[in-house]
């Protein structure tokens, strides 16, 4: 049998002068881990009431906190208030027991639970976690939790218990990730994509393209200290091709993985822009189905960015209603259109509106500009004031963009407007969201550096520059590939990282 032990203690804990080495004499050999010493709990599952409510526990001293506030049912059927405490070593890993939840000041039963005991290194955390199951309640969850924090825990931060399973190496900074693309999945297709990274699918690609460069960055090295046998230390066209075929075109292709197919993760980022009074807000009503835009005939009445969320075949749209755009003294309204152009620079789609049933003016003229290099549809509105068999008048350099006439007024068009965002957005046929892995953005931008890096390689290697510039670009590359799993990423981009997570997770 072997005990894990983990050494360090949180301060003022009530429990560990009976709870040290002594404990498990006779138990066999006994395996010593200097880990984290801090014991973290937090409720897990949402506010507010329900069936079941979760406290969550993990830390060393996670089963004598446990222990000391839980009575099982088989000794406290007769008397739940028995006054003494579970022993912890009648509890086995990954088993359920019943029993009640004691304040042990005044040995008051506060609820019935299920404990959920999980011994390190068999859990999430890699540490000693326990589960409170309780009825799910505000009153109720709490009281426990103040117990739990009262014995020994402390707090748990955003994250801490996904943190900890990272830090622990049971996940690497991809699955962490994945854990909260999976909370905040809002259709199955981004659930699927963030189930391939949780499996680790991204890690084992990484780790293979890294694998290939250590390998690659110790023959240079050999070759740099030993110059007189460079030519038998390492073969530069076989690195080359290596290289340039196989990791620079996976990176290629988890790249263009990311363009393709992030918007079935993260949603589409939809934008209306227009002059004034041509139906932006209309038409943002018209597509979201609710009254979301105040909509008069009078001029500017949108000032500020309104944003919604609605769903199209299946994936999110993250849709903003802006501000006119138009020449203007106005300081409100030129604080408006400098949030509509700066959502139009990050933006996935524009769709540019124009009032059919008008002749262009210069507003229009300079609104095409702006959006010219950028994917768009222009939107022909007001089809209901001009003849089907007459074509609204746009300059020749318009047609490239694709169109579509409606009525926002009286709901014409519109499907076929839904049917080219769609089209629009998957603008290649041969994406399978099923079989790829779809980085997230931060991937995405650090193998964008990878890519620059390992290019400047490979233009070493064919110009013939020097071995240790060489090994300069490819240990970059390296290095960045570990901030994608976290080997090497640094504090502040790890806690932004968890930051983004809910206490209790």
């Amino acid at each position: 049998m072997i005990a894990l032990i983990r050494l360090g203690r949180p301060q003022g804990s009530p429990l560990l002068s009976s709870y040290g080495l002594s404990r498990y004499k006779g138990l066999g050999n006994i395996t010593v881990y200097n880990m984290n010493d801090s014991t973290i709990a937090a409720v897990a599952t949402p506010t507010g009431a329900g069936g079941i409510g979760i406290i969550k526990i993990s830390g060393q001293n996670a089963l004598p906190i446990a222990s000391h506030i839980f009575r099982r049912s088989h000794s406290s059927i007769s008397n739940p208030e028995d006054k003494d405490s579970t022993d912890i070593f009648s509890f086995t890993s990954h088993h359920l027991y019943h029993g009640y939840i004691v304040d042990p000041e005044n040995r008051r039963v506060v609820d019935e639970v299920l404990l959920a005991v999980m011994l390190a290194p068999h859990s999430y955390t890699r540490e000693d976690v326990v589960e409170i199951q309780a009825h799910s309640g505000p009153v109720v969850l709490r009281f426990i939790l103040d117990l739990v924090l009262k014995y020994g825990a402390a707090i748990a931060g955003p994250g801490e218990f996904t943190k900890r399973a990272y830090i622990n190496g049971r996940i690497d900074l991809t699955q962490a990730e994945a854990v909260i693309d999976i909370i905040n999945a809002r259709t199955n297709k981004s659930l699927e994509i963030a189930a391939t990274l949780i499996k680790g699918e991204m890690q084992l690609c990484i780790e293979r393209i890294s694998d290939y460069l250590f390998n690659f960055l110790a023959e240079i090295n050999a070759a740099i200290d030993f110059p007189e046998d460079v030519e038998d230390i390492i073969n530069v066209d076989r690195i080359t091709d290596v290289i340039q075929n196989n990791i620079i075109n996976t990176i290629k292709e988890l790249i263009w993985q990311y363009d393709n197919g992030h918007i079935l993760r993260d949603g589409i980022k939809l934008v209306i822009v227009g002059k004034p009074n041509v139906g932006k807000s209309s038409l943002m009503n018209c597509l979201i189905k609710k009254e979301r835009s105040i909509v008069t005939a009078v001029p500017g009445t949108t000032r500020d960015l309104i944003e919604e969320t609605f769903s199209l075949s299946g994936m999110p749209v993250i849709i903003a209603d802006t501000a006119g755009l138009h020449d203007t003294d106005d300081p409100v309204e030129v604080i408006g259109m400098n949030k509509a152009k700066d959502y139009i620079d990050c933006s996935d789609l524009i769709l540019f509106i124009i009032d059919g049933g008008s002749i262009l003016t210069h507003d229009d003229h300079e609104i095409f500009k702006m959006i010219n290099t950028r994917h768009s549809i222009l939107v022909i509105n007001k089809s209901d004031l001009f003849s089907d068999r007459r074509s609204v008048n746009t300059p020749d350099i318009w047609r490239k963009i694709p169109r579509v006439e409606i009525s926002a007024l009286y709901n014409r068009g519109l499907d076929e407007l839904k049917d080219l965002i769609v089209k629009i957005s998957f603008r290649e046929n041969s994406f399978d969201h099923q079989t790829a892995i779809i980085p997230n953005l931060r991937h995405k931008l650090i193998l964008d550096r990878c890519l620059v890096s390992l290019c400047s390689a490979v233009d070493g290697l064919n110009l013939g520059s020097p071995l240790e510039l060489i090994a300069i670009d490819v240990k970059e590359a390296v290095d960045l590939l570990g901030e994608i799993t976290g080997g090497a990423a640094n504090k502040d981009v790890i806690d932004q990282i968890f930051n983004r997570f809910c206490i209790g997770k």
